[in-house]
């Protein structure tokens, strides 16, 4: 059932979601609370957009243009439907295509910033997925694998510009390897915890397109002592 909900506590914001198919998670929202502020210059592209929570929270603090890539069209319907109930045409676009095709769309080296929540696990002939097509397109990398996230990266990320990237802890060693092998290398990592008794939930990676070979891990972040996101990760 589609329903219009509050974009948690940010003001004046709203995200269109339907409980059968799909709801954005906490995992986008730490995603954009982790983007560093960027002057009103920047172009912001965000890959497996969703319906469009990252950019609505990446718009309330910051005018930067953003394009959203989502390759699920009724997942692009409700992006669409929250873009025109928060006004935000005017900063936001939406793409209905597989971010492959990036280059039908945008030059090389066009963004400052990108930021991504794909799917988080792998996927053969032989897995076990949902079988509703449209979450298992959003949690397997049916149409979209690790690296080729990193190759449309590449091609997209202005030098030293920005790639902010949440996943699956288990997936760093991966990740780390694409950082190396495309020379976008990790900068910034932060693990994240439900409880402080439990393992790393998921980890956000701060990556900079042909910097120098230096990485810092944040302390760890514990979600159950907090009651908002919002500069969650001011001062870290």
């Amino acid at each position: 059932m589609k329903v219009i909900n509050d974009l948690f506590d940010y003001e004046d914001l709203k995200i269109v979601q339907d409980s059968d198919v799909f709801k954005f998670s906490l995992d986008s929202i730490l995603l954009a609370e982790f983007v560093d502020n960027v002057d009103n210059s920047k172009y912001i592209l965000d890959l497996c957009t969703g319906n469009g929570a990252v950019p609505f929270l990446l718009s309330y603090y910051s005018d930067n243009k953003i394009v959203g890539f989502e390759i699920q069209e009724y997942i692009y319907t409700l992006a669409q439907e929250g873009l025109q109930l928060n006004h935000l045409e005017q900063q936001i676009q939406f793409i209905n295509d597989t971010v492959i095709n990036i280059k039908n769309y945008f030059s090389r080296n066009f963004f400052d910033v990108i930021v991504a929540n794909p799917p988080y696990f792998r996927y053969q002939k032989s897995s076990t997925v949902n079988e509703n097509q449209l979450k298992a397109i959003a949690r397997h990398e049916i149409t979209l694998c690790l690296e080729e996230l990193f190759q449309v990266t590449k091609y997209a990320l202005k030098e030293n510009g920005v790639f902010y990237l949440v996943h699956k802890p288990e997936r760093l060693e991966e990740i780390l390897f694409f950082c190396e092998k495309y020379k976008i290398p990790a900068k910034k990592l932060q693990f994240v915890y439900t409880k402080s008794d439990n393992n790393a939930s998921i980890v956000l990676v701060k990556c900079v397109n042909n910097a120098k070979n230096d990485m810092r891990v944040l302390a760890p972040l514990f979600m159950n002592v907090y009651k908002s996101y919002k500069n969650i990760f001011k001062n870290r």
